[in-house]
């Protein structure tokens, strides 16, 4: 019996130590975060929480969803409404506070959401609960948010699966859409005459969501968001602005239902699962805006070009030093695009 066990130890530690070389490759392949981004991590988990969410919140049902939104209005009358649609995996605190800030200064509403399965959105019970769904799908959330607030009509702003739930209700909602913004995005992922994502990508941010969600507490947790955002840059240069992303990270393990990773694959599948939407956005009647960064590894710039092509009188913006990501050092630029989009759109109705 005794040697048996000694077998069974030996077998399993030959198993285990390829795997454990694999594991300790992996995460050491992972950006580390600097001891002044530690200490600011440090100091944020020490001070109270500040509030993140200000608006007026509420729920939409939506295909079985019950889908958690934040309706934020600026001081003054309301010139139009902005709807954004964040990425695969992400809920509605990761748009930035200052990305928000702009545009409610501007005077416009802004409605932010949580995406399937991020943030406080949840499957409601008895609705003949799947385990996936299509972009089409989750293209009814915010049509499903404008009916219970009540709102005719609004620009959708949308980054990488955002900007491709956001082309879809163009196509399938064109009355509800006064303008489109499609940041860092695609019509068709997977069009083999276009440059394919970095695979590096893929396996650094399983390396880091391994290092740092699988044995990590909840520092280590926080560290991730940095981690992930530095990995998105890919070869862009800038610094992270490291405060408002913890202080995010932390409000979300506090106060709210935590990260959600297996969304992130469902939300993958959705993506997979889409077939091109090139033909359809040729056909559309709003204006559009296109805006990529050079340096995006996951999406490259190749496809944000190709849609401006195809769709009629579309604008653009292309922006050097800009990875999968809303640069810090670049929100202003973006926003300032953005807002003059949308002032031209109100000069033609």
């Amino acid at each position: 019996m005794k040697k048996h066990k000694r077998i069974f130890k030996l077998s399993g530690a030959i198993f285990l130590s390829p795997f454990l070389a694999i594991l300790f490759y992996t995460c050491a392949s992972v950006p580390k975060v600097s001891k002044e981004n530690r200490q600011i991590i440090k100091t944020v988990m020490k001070q109270p929480i500040p509030e993140m969410v200000q608006g007026e919140t509420g729920y939409a049902l939506s295909d079985g969803w019950k889908v958690w939104y934040e309706s934020i209005s600026p001081k003054d009358s309301i010139k139009g409404t902005i709807v954004l649609v964040m990425g695969a995996a992400n809920d509605a605190l990761a748009w930035p506070q200052r990305f928000i800030s702009r545009f409610t200064d501007e005077g416009y509403r802004v409605v932010r959401y949580d995406h399937r399965g991020t943030g406080l959105t949840v499957q409601l019970k008895g609705s003949g609960r799947k385990k996936s769904y299509t972009l089409d799908e989750m293209a009814k959330d915010p049509i499903a948010i404008l009916d219970t607030l009540g709102i005719d009509n609004a620009h959708f702003v949308g980054a990488s699966m955002g900007g491709m739930i956001s082309q879809i209700a163009a196509i399938k909602n064109s009355e509800r859409l006064s303008s489109l913004t499609s940041i860092m995005s695609t019509a068709d992922l997977f069009d083999t005459l276009l440059p394919t994502p970095s695979p590096e990508i893929l396996s650094q941010m399983i390396s880091a969501v391994i290092k740092h969600d699988l044995f990590g507490g909840k520092m280590s947790k926080i560290k991730l968001q940095v981690v992930q955002k530095k990995i998105l840059m890919g070869d862009a240069k800038g610094e992270i602005d490291v405060k408002p992303l913890a202080e995010a990270a932390l409000y979300t393990l506090e106060k709210r239902d935590g990260f959600h990773f297996i969304a992130g694959r469902q939300h993958q599948k959705a993506i997979e699962t889409a077939p091109s939407r090139y033909e359809a956005l040729s056909k559309i009647n709003m204006p559009v805006l296109i805006v990529h960064g050079l340096q995006d590894p996951v999406i490259p710039i190749e496809h944000g070009k190709k849609m401006a092509g195809i769709i009629s009188n579309a604008d653009s913006l292309w922006l050097d030093n800009m990875g999968h990501d809303l640069p810090d050092a670049l929100i202003d630029t973006i926003c300032a695009k953005i807002i003059g989009h949308l002032r031209k759109v109100s000069e033609l109705q």
